[in-house]
């Protein structure tokens, strides 16, 4: 029976296969090329962040585990969702009675084609079964059980490869409940304002930020611009902004006034593929953590998550245990 005082995160979203190819540089239009290798893994920016949230949770050593993990979502009724569905169990993510399989559904799939001297990605989506979670499904009355835990988490975490209109009703509910949300809204689409307003905690990248705030992506090319950017976030209503930048490092402020740059972790770039997935996971397990929230602490651990999963291969496969940051 686990710690009824553990910590507990619900992460909703999506889960995809990824179907990746290794290139020595990327198609150009027209262009066929042969991979230096090809995979198939899980993955899935809400099964991602589950993942990184249960990995980076675990010590393998002491046999501990600081968070609770649950996922919600849904997948097909073939062998890529049975995939999926083992992995995330394997990994330590709780998936009954969160993730549907959907009879007559395909489950995602998402084709990526990675560039081996940068390790740069580029990525179609196939949504299939993530598209079938519905706004009815979440609302007040049954929202502790469509999150598949029986009761409500400490955090829940959402990004936007599910319906939009699915989103913006599960953000509707949780302020409803009193359930804190951490919004990771990608990929970008421009949201009304009232999403913003009690928002716990916003994580977003150069092109989301540049989205959702309204503003040219240069702007953010300097530390005035992040801060101008992050600021109208705050107004908005967010209490903790992340914005990150790559090889910059990461932006962040927070409602109480604390601010900053953290510059990036040097990593011998492999796949970036899930690193922003990773770096969320992290900062998730701080935000849960008992006592006062450091959202700079936060954010430089993330930061160390994110470039230790950006020297391997993969989605949820480079994503580190708990221990091997210590």
């Amino acid at each position: 029976m686990s710690d009824p005082t553990t910590p507990r995160i619900t992460v909703l979203g999506s889960l995809n296969i990824d179907l990746v190819s290794y290139v020595p540089h990327h198609p150009l239009p027209g262009e066929t090329m042969t991979a230096s290798s090809f995979a198939v893994s899980p993955g899935g920016k809400g099964a991602n962040q589950a993942v990184a949230c249960a990995k980076l949770s675990a010590n393998r050593r002491t046999k501990t585990s600081s968070a609770k993990v649950y996922m919600v979502g849904s997948v097909g009724d073939d062998s890529y969702g049975a995939l999926l569905r083992d992995n995330l169990s394997r990994n330590g993510v709780v998936v009954d009675g969160g993730v549907a399989v959907k009879e007559g559904l395909k489950t995602g799939i998402a084709i990526i084609v990675v560039d081996e001297p940068t390790g740069q990605n580029r990525i179609i989506l196939s949504p299939e079964a993530n598209h079938s979670l519905r706004p009815e499904d979440f609302t007040v009355e049954k929202f502790d059980e469509s999150l598949g835990a029986g009761a409500k988490p400490d955090l829940l975490i959402l990004q936007l490869e599910i319906p939009i209109e699915t989103v913006l009703r599960v953000i509707e509910t949780a302020k409803a409940t009193g359930v804190k949300v951490l919004l990771n809204p990608a990929p970008a689409v421009k949201l009304p304002d009232w999403v913003y307003d009690g928002l716990e905690h916003l994580v977003v990248n150069e092109t989301e930020a540049s989205v959702l705030g309204g503003v040219e992506e240069s702007v953010l090319d300097s530390e005035d611009g992040m801060e101008k950017v992050s600021r109208g976030f705050v107004e908005k209503g967010v209490r903790n902004v992340v914005i990150t930048l790559g090889g910059r490092g990461v932006y962040y402020m927070s409602s109480s006034g604390v601010k900053g740059l953290v510059p990036a972790q040097k990593a011998k770039v492999v796949d970036t593929t899930a690193a922003g997935d990773t770096s969320v996971g992290q900062y998730a397990l701080e935000a849960v953590q008992r006592g006062e929230f450091d959202i700079e602490a936060a954010v430089r651990k993330a930061n160390r998550a994110g470039a230790k999963t950006v020297e391997r291969m993969g989605a949820q496969d480079s994503i580190p245990y708990g221990d091997e940051l210590e």
